[in-house]
């Protein structure tokens, strides 16, 4: 039998490479606040409320993944701002966790970002003079890093609860866009930054079979000089990148030679 799994805000740009690369191995359900294209074993929900969200997954779901996102401007300065990001990044966070214990699914993978430590990074490239690894300290140019890392640290404190079966596994994730052969050939940043499609489905696929507890693994593919290492993701997940940022400018390259 498949293992079901429900991705919530699974209607963007992620959330539909995963529903098509994992599709024939996972029985995949979708779950947002916004219609997707394709509206099969789809769930509208708003996340932000609990008790929809907590009547809204399915109970026999073996793996919840938080894809939840929102962009929003000023929210430092804009008071109103700040509870938008915050409501969805800290608090959907936490209820998307508490509803895996609530309904006994043991795992939930965390679309983190790698924002969490952007201070130590400027287009693409890291200011350490190395890779940036898991193990250096958080500092984040932005509330949306900060939130993120807050949401990693409760899935610590619940994971290493005895009394809590639940296995939280957070990806860093460096840049995934919609159109990835013409945004890598317009974005320089992403020659290094890169986490290819076929990368991402193979990243989420090692985290949805892993039997780690607790992890946080930078998703980044192998691209050279990309500033975070992705040691601990292929020591402890298995991850081996099989397209990187190279390979996709020579299909995008190939593709335009042929127009």
């Amino acid at each position: 039998m498949k293992k079901k799994v429900a991705i919530i805000g699974g209607a963007g740009t992620i959330g539909t490479i995963l529903r098509n690369g994992l599709r024939t191995k996972y029985d995949i359900v979708i779950l947002d606040k916004i219609k997707p294209n394709e509206q099969k074993n789809f769930i509208q929900v708003d996340a932000t409320d609990f008790e929809q969200l907590l009547k809204s997954i399915p109970k026999d779901s073996d793996v919840l993944i938080n894809l939840l996102n929102i962009k929003t401007k000023n929210e430092l300065k804009n008071v109103a701002e700040f509870h938008k990001m915050t409501e969805i990044h800290l608090m959907s966070s936490f209820y998307i966790m508490h509803a895996a214990l609530q309904l006994e699914i043991p795992k939930v993978i965390f679309a983190s970002s790698n924002h969490t430590t952007d201070y130590y990074e400027a287009e693409g490239i890291s200011k350490l003079g190395r890779e940036i690894t898991t193990g250096d300290y958080p500092f984040s140019n932005s509330l949306y890093g900060v939130l993120k890392l807050a949401s990693e640290n409760i899935g610590h404190i619940l994971a290493r609860n005895p009394d809590h079966p639940l296995s939280v596994i957070n990806i860093r994730i460096g840049s995934v866009p919609k159109d990835e052969k013409k945004t890598v050939m317009e974005k320089k940043r992403l020659h290094r930054t890169l986490l290819s499609h076929k990368d991402t489905v193979q990243l989420f696929d090692l985290a949805l079979e892993s039997t780690v507890k607790y992890g946080t693994y930078y998703g980044v593919s192998d691209n050279p000089g990309k500033p975070w290492s992705t040691e601990s993701t292929w020591k402890e997940l298995g991850f081996v990148s099989k397209e990187n940022a190279l390979d996709v400018l020579k299909k995008g390259h190939h593709e335009e030679n042929l127009q």
